[in-house]
């Protein structure tokens, strides 16, 4: 991956810039290509226009766009996900729970960040950051709304419990 020519942007302005990383490769790697060389791009101020290229779906180029836009904040809205590492602590399916989450969030306009944490440990201080969160224990978990505890449910009742909040999010 190049991104010494772009060095030469000074010297050339155009009125519209569209810019991307061609070849990336698969969606997996060609995910993190394409993060890295358009956050390089981008954070420099250049292009107004980027594209993602992927072999896959091209319903994941889309995805990663917005989502390397939003990581840089240079995009709004949508729902930002983050979750914890799996480690000894972890007392729930925390993959599973996360990318579940990560689906269901998907087509929500909302522009909060929402945690799912594996463990009830150090799950409810990580999440305070979030507006919303899950941290897992055994067979339960606790659902957190702006850094608080505000229920202790069975561990099915997780996502549901979720879904409910952001359906009534204000």
């Amino acid at each position: 991956m190049c991104v010494k020519p772009m060095n030469c942007w000074q010297a050339v302005r155009c009125t519209l810039c569209m810019v991307g990383i061609t070849e990336s490769g698969t969606v997996n790697s060609g995910n993190i290509k394409s993060a890295i060389g358009l956050s390089l791009i981008l954070s420099q101020g250049i292009g107004d226009t980027i594209r993602v290229s992927l072999t896959g779906d091209p319903v994941e180029e889309i995805k990663s766009a917005k989502l390397i836009l939003r990581t840089l904040g240079l995009r709004k809205g949508g729902i930002e996900v983050v979750s914890c590492p799996t480690c000894g602590r972890t007392q729930i399916n925390l993959i599973d729970l996360a990318t579940k989450v990560e689906k269901m969030v998907e087509d929500y306009p909302l522009d909060i960040k929402v945690a799912v944490m594996g463990c009830v440990v150090n799950g409810p201080g990580e999440a305070k950051e979030a507006d919303l969160g899950v941290a897992g224990g055994i067979g339960e978990g606790l659902l957190i709304k702006h850094g608080e505890i505000v229920k202790k449910l069975p561990e099915d009742q997780l996502l549901p419990a979720l879904k409910e909040e952001l359906d009534h999010w204000s």
